[in-house]
């Protein structure tokens, strides 16, 4: 009898732990990378400062001398200088996912990233650290989420495109200077919605993200909301979407995006095609911005990509380069690229990495 009542127990708990599980994915990269004129923050000494007394507040020390003579000193804090152009650059990223399943089949998600970055100012390390909470619900086509989520235009289809490098530092989008919602990978992001359902050839999305101002000591909102349309048709992806933030008073004016892509694959080639029209705070970052991208398989290991993205603004920045991946199999591989960037007037920027990426 004790044989079967702990036979049974095993199958209940067997049966608890199919329904309900946690799974871990993510990936490392490392590498070398080039920035020209490349500034950071940095530790900062300043040197032959005359003291009186003995003073310590905030990382700035100051000396004297027992029988109360003037002495040099030497005081620290921090300063924006011209940095090492080529750094150690890396990431890993580690996806803890929680999921569980109803007997309806309605299936509940929730996630936390686990990530650390190199500064890519001073090139030195910086700690991992968790970022704020995704929650979802998904039931056939239907999905919601909730907490730190991407909207419709971190979601819309081909809106990235193909990023050349390591770092995928090159991007079609780069004339966007619409500030819409995103998913945080390091920080906690914002406490929004984001809604998702798709049936056949058709996605539709929208996103909704609460926010209060305070205006000469009272309440104001500057919710953001966006909304996208999505089908695929033979080859091909066209995805349309667009958002607005509310003003603030007359502090700052309303603002608003709207994306088209189209993405297309034959064979061995891949391409997107990207427009946009944002409206900011600032005027001369008004306008269109445009751009394309590329990826191309040569033979079975190696994929050649290219981006180019500007925008009719002032002060838009334009970026172009290209890249390549050498598959390794296991799911790693060695990636790198080189291009130049420029905000408006000024002068290009030369940047290249290489290095190895390691997915798990």
């Amino acid at each position: 009898m004790k044989k079967v009542l702990f036979a049974s127990t095993a199958l209940i708990a067997t049966a608890s732990v199919a329904a309900a599980e946690v799974k871990f994915s993510g990936y490392g990269r490392f590498g070398i990378g080039y920035l020209e004129d490349r500034t950071g923050v940095v530790t900062n000494f300043n040197t032959g400062q005359a003291a009186m007394t003995t003073t310590a507040s905030g990382g700035m020390t100051t000396v004297t001398t027992t029988s109360g003579a003037t002495v040099t000193t030497t005081t620290t804090n921090t300063t924006t200088v011209s940095t090492d152009e080529t750094i150690l650059v890396s990431r890993f990223r580690l996806n803890i996912d929680g999921i569980a399943e109803t007997d309806g089949g309605v299936r509940f998600e929730a996630r936390v990233r686990l990530q650390a970055d190199e500064n890519a100012g001073n090139g030195e390390a910086n700690a991992a650290g968790l970022n704020g909470a995704r929650f979802s619900v998904i039931y056939g086509g239907l999905r919601v989420d909730a907490g730190n989520v991407a909207g419709s235009f971190d979601n819309l289809a081909n809106y990235y495109g193909n990023e050349p490098g390591l770092e995928n530092f090159i991007g079609q989008y780069s004339g966007v200077d619409y500030s819409f919602l995103g998913y945080s990978s390091t920080g906690a992001g914002s406490n929004a919605v984001f809604f998702q359902y798709a049936v056949g050839d058709f996605a539709f999305g929208a996103s909704y993200d609460q926010a209060t101002f305070g205006l000469n000591g009272v309440a104001d909102s500057a919710d953001r909301w966006d909304i996208s349309f999505t089908y695929s048709f033979n080859n091909f992806t066209a995805a349309v979407a667009y958002g607005e933030t509310s003003a603030i008073g007359d502090v700052v004016e309303k603002q608003s995006l709207a994306v088209l892509t189209l993405g297309a694959e034959f064979g061995d080639f891949s391409g997107t095609i990207f427009v946009a029209d944002d409206d900011v705070a600032d005027e001369d970052l008004n306008g269109t911005a445009y751009g394309l991208s590329a990826a191309y398989n040569v033979g079975a290991a190696t994929t050649l990509t290219f981006a180019y993205g500007d925008g009719s603004a002032d002060n838009d920045t334009q970026q172009y380069g290209i890249g390549a991946i050498y598959d390794l199999g296991g799911g790693a591989s060695l990636r790198g690229g080189i291009g130049q960037s420029k905000a408006g007037d000024g002068d290009s920027r030369l940047r290249a990495d290489f290095g190895a990426q390691f997915n798990f």
